[in-house]
């Protein structure tokens, strides 16, 4: 089955919320809600989401302040802008904090969807160019249909099935650090809720096979408080 697209959705009118809410869950979507720009930006920081709907005048941190330190963060996940402000002027600042759309209130929610759908199709064929079936760390080469890594001098490691799903969210996010949360997500899948050792243990794991010198890792790196990364560095 599918996994449901993730939809971040940041208003502080409450029965504008639900009512936006309601109809995106009932096209399919997965909706998290926040009503302040605080929450807004702790959650997208903790879980992964592929369209971010936000209000402009919203409490402690406006859309505006959001968008600009969402994208900071991220400069591809589409954001759409959902206000009341509409001036040119509005419109302008919005495009230029990162936003991929604007749409002023009071709207049409088929509108909406119709624009939110063509935002997450967007971001789905971006992410599809991403694909790729082999990857090259030092003199050893990952093949993730077959799950096998071959090493330099011709052998071949058997991967596991999670090994394979990890390394590849890992460079697919190359230079950026991934949190726990999205390793949840897209390696276990929610199913089971591996500790934070196990996690580790796969990274130490990753070390072993590509680390010239594990102590000193310039591949896989920890990120205390935030999760893990993976930096392709030149061999010098």
């Amino acid at each position: 089955m599918q996994a449901k697209q993730r939809i971040l959705l940041v208003e502080d009118e409450e029965h504008l919320l639900e009512a936006i809410k309601l109809n995106l869950e009932l096209e399919g979507y997965r909706v998290t809600t926040a009503t302040d720009g605080k929450k807004a930006l702790r959650i997208f920081k903790e879980e992964r989401f592929n369209l971010v709907v936000l209000d402009v005048m919203i409490p402690e941190i406006d859309g505006f302040q959001v968008a600009e330190t969402i994208r900071l963060q991220n400069t591809e996940v589409p954001i759409m802008f959902l206000t009341a402000k509409n001036s040119s002027e509005d419109r302008i600042t919005g495009l230029k904090k990162g936003a991929d759309d604007y749409l002023v209130k009071p709207f049409n929610l088929e509108e909406l969807i119709l624009r939110v759908g063509n935002l997450i199709r967007r971001g789905l064929k971006a992410d599809d160019l991403k694909e790729f079936n082999s990857y090259s760390i030092g003199d050893k080469t990952i093949y993730f249909n077959s799950y096998e890594l071959h090493h330099a001098d011709g052998t071949i490691t058997s991967l596991t099935k999670k090994e394979t799903m990890l390394l590849k969210l890992l460079i697919e996010r190359k230079n950026e650090a991934v949190s726990r949360e999205q390793i949840l997500e897209t390696v276990w899948n929610y199913d089971v809720y591996p500790s934070t050792r196990t996690i580790d243990n796969f990274i130490l794991t990753f070390r072993k096979y590509f680390e010239p010198d594990q102590k000193h890792p310039v591949f896989f790196h920890s990120i205390r408080g935030v999760g893990y990364k993976f930096t392709d560095t030149p061999t010098v």
